[in-house]
């Protein structure tokens, strides 16, 4: 058992969660399907080129995964005060949640780029060193990462 183990009563046991790191440019993106997979893995990234060529590419790995919940990560300041990004990323979350029939939840995901550039640093997955075409989806998965620890602390959430 490991540390994203959750409980078979846990209203999430088997169901797959897709988390999603937004970003101007490209979303980072990384799956789990609770108390099959190990952990959390990158899965990829998409283009953040126009909300129809993003719900596009969702819609289909939604399909393609049998995504059960999608997790979104909100950027704070480690104080915890919002930024532009934050509400950047809060509109992309109610964009996503008029588009998809799927629950969306929020994450705070402050640090979580840091804590992937320091992952892929130390790993030899990696050959040590920052991949700009793989670190928003590793970010993804800390956002994931830190929404299941979360869930496990406080199952009511």
């Amino acid at each position: 058992m490991n540390e994203f183990h959750l409980p078979a009563e846990h209203p999430l046991n088997l169901k797959t969660i897709l988390a999603m790191d937004f970003g101007q440019k490209f979303i980072g993106v990384s799956t789990y399907c609770v108390n099959r997979d190990p952990y959390p893995t990158p899965y990829g990234r998409i283009a953040n080129k126009s909300n129809e060529a993003v719900i596009k590419e969702l819609k289909s790995i939604l399909d393609n995964e049998c995504v059960d919940l999608v997790v979104i990560g909100l950027p704070y300041l480690v104080d915890g005060k919002k930024t532009t990004s934050t509400e950047r990323a809060q509109n992309f979350v109610n964009m996503i949640r008029e588009q998809i029939s799927q629950p969306v939840e929020e994450q705070d995901e402050t640090l979580s780029t840091f804590e992937a550039e320091s992952r892929m640093k130390s790993s030899p997955q990696y050959n040590f060193q920052v991949d700009l075409s793989q670190i928003d989806a590793v970010s993804a998965c800390v956002i994931l990462e830190d929404f299941i620890r979360r869930k496990k602390a406080t199952p009511h959430l």
